[in-house]
């Protein structure tokens, strides 16, 4: 890499290096905290000065073990923080197994001194938990985002790539870590420096909160017909009370045949097949993510009866959905 540095940089806002304290949950995911670390380091490089430094603690302050097996020492336990330290927690893979009584209790007493606290890709989950999102804009994976907004009424859940409301900051994982440590960056040092930290990391496109974390319709199903897209649109924003095909159909203005060759054409399979799989799929996701009952996640994905739900779920996935949650549980307490 260049070694190009910063020829023109606003006043330090402070004359001590700002803190990060990342917390690393169980089972974490080391794309999103090794992307918001490293940004930081490269910030540090490229102003060549100790604008930032950082801290790695976790609940035990010896090791934690991220989602691909890999263990990291930990710089010390769940210690008191500055008040002017910002926090990170970092959570990924069955975030609601690192949530844990003891991480909760500290992050709501350090809450309580004013502390800035974020949360990279699923610990959304964890900042939620404490009560520290309530009446706050924030956003989580969104193979995560049906069952949070199950869990948390109080929070206004969006599907950007990250959120800053107040002293809260969330992310909805993977390299959403480095957009958000580029508004940070930008913020406290200026745009000049944030954008050569991007530079560096090869990071061509910077998003902003505007953004939002999923891919298209046509670029996720790889077809590019409007009135296809527009459908499965309204499958997904319509789980708990399905539209009929005749309706949707309507809604776009063509036939119920037309809409059936459509299917048949680009996705191999009927309008009705692809909606249930949707609806299966969001069922599977809340199973696993929460504790609701299979009856109130049978109607939460348009099931009328958990007979019914039961069926469809085993003809799909080849397994019951108290089978599944039992195997899932079981996993995860081995």
């Amino acid at each position: 890499m260049s070694d190009t540095r910063a020829m023109s940089r606003p006043a330090d806002t402070a004359s001590k290096p700002r803190r990060f304290v990342f917390v690393l949950l169980d089972n974490f995911t080391l794309l999103s905290f090794a992307a918001a670390i490293e940004s930081l380091r490269i910030a540090n490089r490229m102003a060549d000065k100790t604008l930032y430094d950082w801290k790695i603690i976790g609940e035990g302050g010896e090791l934690a073990r991220c989602s691909a097996g890999s263990s990291f020492k930990l710089d010390g336990d769940l210690d008191d923080l500055q008040r002017d330290d910002t926090v990170l927690v970092c959570g990924g893979i069955d975030v609601q197994v690192g949530t844990t009584k003891r991480i909760l209790g500290w992050l709501r007493r350090e809450a309580r001194k004013g502390v800035m606290m974020g949360g990279l890709c699923t610990a959304a989950y964890t900042l939620a938990k404490a009560g520290l999102l309530d009446g706050k804009k924030a956003t989580i994976h969104w193979e995560n985002q049906d069952s949070f907004s199950e869990d948390f009424e109080d929070v206004e859940l969006t599907k950007s790539v990250f959120v800053v409301d107040g002293n809260r900051l969330t992310t909805a994982g993977g390299t959403s870590s480095i957009d958000l440590m580029l508004k940070l960056i930008a913020d406290h040092q200026g745009e000049d420096l944030a954008n050569l930290v991007a530079d560096q990391l090869i990071y061509t496109s910077i998003r902003t909160d505007q953004d939002t974390q999923r891919l298209s319709v046509p670029t996720r199903i790889g077809v590019r017909h409007p009135k296809l897209s527009q459908v499965i649109q309204m499958m997904e924003t319509n789980i708990e009370e399905p539209i009929s095909p005749s309706t949707l159909a309507k809604d776009v203005g063509m036939s119920t045949r037309q809409l059936e060759r459509l299917f048949r054409r680009y996705l191999n399979r009927s309008p009705k097949r692809y909606y249930m799989e949707l609806r299966l799929q969001k069922a599977r996701n809340l199973l696993m993510q929460t504790d609701m009952s299979v009856i109130n996640v049978a109607l939460a994905c348009g099931f009328a009866s958990p007979s019914h739900f039961s069926k469809c779920y085993r003809a799909h996935y080849d397994t019951t959905p108290y089978r599944e949650r039992g195997s899932h549980a079981a996993r995860l307490s081995f």
